[in-house]
C-alpha cells in the first residue's frame, strides 16, 4: 500500500480527474445548477480536456496535481499564472480548480493537496496565490481562511451557461 500523497497528474489519470470533477460539481452546486452544468458537457469531452491540460499545458507554469490514496486518484488541483486583470505578472498565481472526491472528504486529502499547490507555486517563483470562491461556499472559505487565506475585496459574477444561473464569486489570496 502506498501512503496518501500528492504528485503531478499522469495522462492516464484524465478520466479519473474528469469523473471526480463531475461528482464534485454535483456535490457542491444546488441540483438545478449541477444538472445544467453537467448536461452541457459529457465525461468524454472533459477527459479529453484534462488529458490536454496534463500533456500540453497552455503555459509552462500550468500544473495539474492529483491527491492519491491507495493507488487511486481522490482529488486534483489545476493552477498556474493568474489571468486576473489586476494580477502582477510573474508574482500572482491562481488555483483555478480544486476538488476532492466527495467520498474522500475529511481524510486530509484537501490539506495535502493545498500544501502541495502552495509548494509548487512557490517553486515556480510566485509570491502570491489567488482563488475565486463561490460566495455561498462557507465550507471551502472556512478551510482556506484557517489555512491563512483572506478575502482581498475583489468579487465578480459569472454565468455558468449561456441561459443558466449566475454565480457570485469572491477572491481569496495568500502570500506564498
Amino acid at each position: 500500500m502506498i501512503a496518501d500523497s500528492v504528485r503531478l497528474a499522469l495522462p492516464g489519470e484524465a478520466a479519473a480527474i474528469a469523473a471526480i470533477q463531475r461528482r464534485g460539481w454535483a456535490a457542491v452546486f444546488d441540483q438545478a445548477t449541477s444538472v445544467e452544468l453537467l448536461s452541457g458537457v459529457d465525461l468524454a469531452t472533459m477527459t479529453e480536456s484534462w488529458a490536454a491540460a496534463i500533456t500540453r499545458p497552455p503555459l509552462a507554469q500550468f500544473r495539474v496535481l492529483v491527491a492519491v490514496s491507495d493507488d487511486r486518484v481522490v482529488g486534483f488541483a489545476a493552477m498556474g499564472p493568474s489571468d486576473d486583470p489586476d494580477a502582477e505578472a510573474g508574482a500572482d498565481a491562481l488555483i483555478a480548480e480544486f476538488i476532492v472526491d466527495p467520498p474522500a472528504w475529511r481524510h486530509g486529502h484537501g490539506s495535502r493537496l493545498l500544501n502541495a499547490c502552495i509548494d509548487t507555486l512557490r517553486a515556480d517563483g510566485f509570491s502570491r496565490a489567488t482563488w475565486w470562491v463561490r460566495s455561498t461556499d462557507d465550507i471551502l472559505r472556512r478551510f482556506l481562511v484557517e489555512a491563512g487565506w483572506d478575502a482581498d475585496g475583489a468579487h465578480t459574477e459569472v454565468a455558468m451557461t449561456a441561459d443558466g444561473p449566475h454565480l457570485k464569486l469572491l477572491r481569496l489570496h495568500t502570500a506564498i
